[in-house]
């Protein structure tokens, strides 16, 4: 099974959720849609963050973050598209050249 990459609004929205509630992680993360154990990972690393000093989303580093992760998709959807495009043409050089022997 793969993995999935949430955006790092979604990640820090859960979090603020999971902070607000008074239930328990696993029902929040049941509720989003999001394993348990992934959730309870984003509180930690979030905690962490806030206990190094608040250097959570009022950071530029963090600020740029969102454009970076656009960036990056972007930038894999291109290259998966190029890829796609690669195999396609190798199959037709082989196709054709496969056709012309005789």
């Amino acid at each position: 099974m793969g993995t999935y990459k949430y955006p790092a609004e979604f990640r820090a929205d859960a979090v603020a959720l999971v902070r607000s509630l008074d239930h328990p992680v696993s029902q929040s993360a049941k509720e989003l849609g999001v394993n348990h154990e992934t959730l309870r990972q984003w509180v930690k690393a979030a905690d962490a963050a806030d206990a190094a000093g608040g250097r959570g989303a009022s950071s530029p580093a963090a600020a740029a973050d969102p454009a970076k992760d656009a960036e990056i998709a972007r930038l894999r959807r291109q290259v998966r598209e190029l890829e796609m495009e690669r195999d396609i043409m190798r199959k037709a050089a082989k196709y054709f050249a496969t056709e012309t022997n005789w």
